[in-house]
């Protein structure tokens, strides 16, 4: 009776149930029954009304297995609903997806290491099938918070550790295939999930033994290492997720590395850093990089505390990622990036010399090794500034030089520079130094198409400032930034080294026909290269790079700027140079005399081969061979050798050891050259910073040219005991104005006269001296013997000529009619 009731029972129960009952054998171990499963998928199909009900029939088995410990049940029970899964894609599957969920989230909540593999397994199948219709309404916040702790998985079995290690990861990869393509169920991208993904991935690519073989483009593992590896497939993991950040969610994925890189201590050593970020930059879209950078410059402000060696982890991470960005888009960063560089270079400097200054009259070990530490971060800083820059494209490049040489601090300017005010001179010298050297770095392999371009004014006059002459490695360091601008023709390293070179044309110098913007560039600002040059040869602390860098500057002038007149002028400051030398009126040490006539020996003998004049050559060789017999120690080769018999004096030496302005002068003006200018002695050209000491003087020779320009004539006295009215005052302030303006034109004055070219001065003075003379010749012969004139008389009062009645001579001669 029993078994009748059972069997009445069994067929009055709804059909799907007992097709799901059909599925599960009495034996778990015979595993899913086929032939009942197929019935189950057609019915499925046919009637998908009832699918909702055969998920919550079966995940109510599954809970109940599970609780039961009855893992083959469980087993059947996820096989049939992927299988189902697999073959439904109708409207109802929603519900179902739900059970579905239901029962996964039941595995991984098992101790059980199967079941939670087994769950984690099931939903990667489910995140691979692509529904109709997205559910907005479905979350996947337990888990994500659940695959990220299996990522963290310390079972004490290494086998099982990895295990749910690898499923953690492939369950995180299947939320972010399911939910991240479509961009209205975004919450993926939210902080409070992104804060577990990204550490948990990071966490097992730490694991990577061989970090450099994978921090390029992605590379393409075969399927049999991804299963195994749980670093490498975290890194494939975390690869596939930057690549589906879109711009709104960047920032997102980018800061929880700086946060797990921070909480586990790996900015000091940093390979691990560097090889997150290479990845990083080379997984995101390129025109999204500016966001990283803009996150590492971020992180770097936080950290501005920190020791240096963690300061000098962040800015290299920042240094191979403007490596990647560089090639692509950089956005609006690179202005950003120098600033906030630069500035970060000034705290490292004010942190040296601030140890070093409550260490004063104690020498400790760790007060040096921090400095030392700090000098890590400023070498990182200066070459991540230079790195980036040389890698911007030109016209952004000119920016940048602009830019930092804005920030160089200059005495006398009124630029942004970098406030060095409570640095004190040691601190400002540092700051110029490595500003400098970063200026090198970016000027490294720039090429303009013309001079100009690479030395405008505004780059041209605080790089030759005189305060950036007061120590030789900053003239160095000038020198060379103006060989990478002035060199266009990568000549520099032929001309490296100064020594007496016996063929030039060995050398195979390239050059170009000088255009007409380098020949206008060279008579507007040819006199501040010669005048630095000149000036930095009178420098005691000079030392054999100093010499070697000076020749080099005049070789590349010759060859890039010079036509016939930049030729003359480049042998007057020769010429004056070794007047340096031989008057020392500087009491220049007796090596820095010989060091300078070297290197006027050294220069000469390349410009009279570049101008291949035979008897300048010839005057040139003749004076050098002399040398090499008499005088050694006036040859390069010689005074720079480490051991060098220096003499006592010059003045006993005869001439044929010097090189003469009127031999010079007699052969090239055999061959056309305008000869005449070398007889005009060489004078360096005063600037802004010169007259701070000698205004007086030069206003006071200027004002002697003021009177005898046009329209600054003599007036009459005014009495100065001109009653005081109200007319009087307005007067005044009238003449007020009037003297501001008289004042302007007495500084347009003088500055003509302190920039512009001694001939050019020369020549104007001497045609209105003629010119004068001429017209103060006629009148002086009018009022001398007046020719008889029946309009008018003429009468004679203090020098003065008047004529009454009919003016003829004021209207001949009006401007001169006061004398």
């Amino acid at each position: 009776l029993s078994a009748g009731v059972c069997c009445c029972c069994a067929a009055l129960r709804p059909r799907y149930k007992r097709l799901v009952d059909n599925i599960f054998p009495e034996d778990p171990k015979d595993g899913l029954v086929k032939a009942d499963m197929e019935k189950l998928t057609f019915y499925a199909v046919s009637a998908p009304e009832k699918l909702d009900r055969i998920g919550a029939y079966l995940a109510e088995r599954l809970s109940r297995d599970v609780v039961r410990h009855r893992y083959g049940y469980v087993l059947i029970a996820m096989e049939a609903l992927d299988q189902l899964l697999m073959a439904c894609h109708s409207q109802s599957i929603k519900p179902f997806v739900e059970s579905f969920l239901h029962m996964v989230a039941k595995l991984l909540e098992s101790g059980e290491p199967k079941l939670q593999v087994l769950g984690t397994n099931s939903f990667v199948k489910f995140a691979n099938i692509e529904e109709d219709t997205p559910s907005y309404h479905r979350r996947y916040d337990f888990f994500v918070s659940r695959f990220s702790a299996m990522c963290h998985s310390c079972d004490h079995d290494p086998e099982i550790q990895t295990e749910i290690r690898i499923a953690g990861i492939r369950g995180i990869q299947g939320v972010v295939r399911k939910t991240v393509n479509d961009e209205l169920r975004a919450t993926i991208w939210e902080p409070q999930h992104m804060d577990k993904i990204v550490p948990s991935l990071l966490f097992n690519m730490q694991k990577i033994e061989d970090i450099d073989s994978r921090t390029g483009p992605p590379s393409s593992p075969t399927g049999g290492e991804k299963e195994e590896n749980p670093a490498l497939l975290a890194e494939n993991c975390f690869r596939e997720l930057l690549g589906r950040a879109t711009y709104g969610n960047m920032n997102n994925a980018v800061r929880p590395v700086f946060a797990h890189l921070d909480h586990h201590r790996l900015w000091d050593p940093n390979e691990f850093a560097v090889s997150c970020f290479k990845i990083i930059m080379y997984s995101i879209q390129a025109q999204y990089s500016h966001h990283v950078i803009q996150e590492i410059l971020g992180h770097l402000d936080v950290r501005k505390r920190d020791s240096p060696r963690v300061r000098a982890g962040i800015i290299q991470v920042l240094l191979e990622a403007v490596a990647i960005a560089a090639k692509g888009s950089i956005g609006p960063t690179v202005l950003e990036v120098f600033n906030t560089l630069l500035k970060h270079l000034r705290i490292s400097v004010d942190f040296e010399l601030g140890d070093r200054r409550s260490s004063a009259g104690s020498a400790t070990f760790s007060t040096s090794s921090k400095e030392s530490d700090e000098r890590i971060v400023q070498n990182a800083i200066i070459q991540t500034i230079g790195f980036f820059g040389s890698n911007l494209p030109d016209y952004q490049r000119s920016e940048i030089m602009m830019f930092i040489m804005g920030k160089v601090p200059v005495l006398g300017t009124t630029s942004q520079s970098l406030d060095t005010s409570h640095l004190g001179d040691l601190g400002t010298r540092r700051i110029q130094i490595m500003l400098l050297r970063s200026l090198l770095m970016v000027t490294s392999g720039y090429k303009a198409m013309t001079i100009t371009n690479a030395l405008p004014p505004p780059f041209l006059d605080p790089l030759l400032s005189p305060s950036l002459m007061e120590d030789s490695e900053l003239r160095q360091l000038v020198l060379e930034i103006l060989h990478n601008l002035i060199d266009r023709h990568d000549n520099r390293a032929k001309l490296r080294g100064i020594r007496i070179i016996p063929d030039v044309s060995d050398l195979k110098i390239k050059r170009d026909k000088i255009s007409r913007q380098d020949v206008s560039f060279m008579k507007k600002h040819g006199q501040q290269l010669y005048r630095h040059i000149y000036l930095g040869c009178k420098e005691e602390d000079n030392v054999q790079k100093n010499f070697e860098l000076l020749f080099t500057s005049l070789a590349l002038i010759t060859i890039e700027l010079a036509n016939e007149e930049v030729v003359i002028d480049l042998i007057r400051l020769a010429t004056a140079l070794q007047d340096i030398a031989i008057i020392n009126e500087d009491n220049l040490p007796m090596f820095n005399r010989c060091g300078v006539m070297a290197l006027v020996a050294a220069y000469l003998n390349f410009l009279s081969q570049m101008i291949a004049v035979p008897a300048f050559c010839q005057h040139v060789s003749k004076v050098i061979e002399t040398r090499s017999l008499e005088a050694s120690y006036f040859l390069p080769e010689t005074i720079f050798k480490d051991k060098c018999n220096l003499p006592k004096s010059l003045e006993k030496h005869e001439k044929n050891l010097f090189f003469l302005t009127n031999k010079i002068a007699e052969s090239l003006g055999g061959s056309g050259y305008s000869v005449e200018r070398l007889s005009v002695p060489y004078v360096p050209q005063i600037t802004d910073e010169d007259r701070l000491s000698r205004r007086k003087s030069i206003v006071d020779t200027v004002s002697i040219q003021v009177d005898i320009l046009p329209g600054n004539h003599t007036e009459d006295k005014v009495d100065n005991t001109e009653e005081i009215t109200f007319e009087a005052l307005k007067k005044a302030i009238d003449n007020n104005g009037l003297e501001e303006q008289e004042k302007e034109k007495r500084r347009l004055v003088i500055e003509k006269f302190q920039k512009a070219p001694f001939e050019e001065i020369a020549a104007q003075c001497e045609t209105k001296a003629n010119l004068l003379h001429d017209r103060l010749a006629q009148i002086l012969e009018l009022t001398i013997r007046p020719p008889p004139s029946p309009s008018g008389t003429m009468t004679m009062t203090a020098g003065h000529a008047h004529y009454q009645s009919v003016p003829v001579y004021e209207m001949k001669f009006p401007d001169l009619c006061v004398y």
